[in-house]
């Protein structure tokens, strides 16, 4: 009797059946999202200025309205004034945040040459901003700092200015 309780005993101590034991099953998801982007639809154009032996600035709004400081003057005949205009698309209802150039952008006529900064934009870089099932445009304005005696000319920059956007 004593070894057939011993054998019980062993037996029940190899079971794999554990009654302290329990599991229990989830399931993982992830969902993609459609790539935010970024395309230029309208580059930003000062217009028409004039200048004199004193310097001065163009400041061109994101609503693509120009005010003048200094020795620069808007002529009647304005050219083509407008901000520039960025067209996001992505997910639709997702926000996203925007950069803007911290360093000035350098225009050149031939050899001279004038800076753009202090970019602003529409809606701004503090808020960002919110797609729409259209996406959503950013308007971009900046400042043209215009030299004393500046000479004329149509003034380019080599390469654009960069606008760089990123989900929340």
């Amino acid at each position: 009797m004593k070894k057939l309780f011993t054998l019980a005993l062993v037996i029940l101590g190899f079971s794999t059946v554990s009654f302290g034991q329990v599991t229990a099953t989830a399931t993982a998801t992830g969902t993609i999202v459609s790539p935010i982007a970024i395309a230029n639809a309208g580059n930003m154009n000062f217009g028409n200025v004039a200048v004199s032996s004193t310097a001065g600035t163009v400041v061109m709004t994101p609503a693509g309205v120009r005010s003048f400081t200094g020795g620069v003057t808007l002529p009647a005949s304005a050219g083509i004034v407008s901000a520039a205009h960025f067209a996001v698309t992505g997910t639709t209802g997702y926000t996203y945040s925007i950069l803007l150039p911290a360093t000035p952008t350098t225009v050149t006529s031939g050899g001279n040459t004038m800076t753009v900064s202090t970019f602003t934009s529409t809606p701004t870089v503090a808020t960002g901003g919110l797609l729409g099932a259209a996406g959503q445009t950013i308007d971009v304005g900046a400042t043209l700092n215009v030299g004393s005696s500046q000479v004329a000319g149509t003034y380019v920059s080599g390469t654009g200015f960069p606008v760089t956007v990123n989900y929340n």
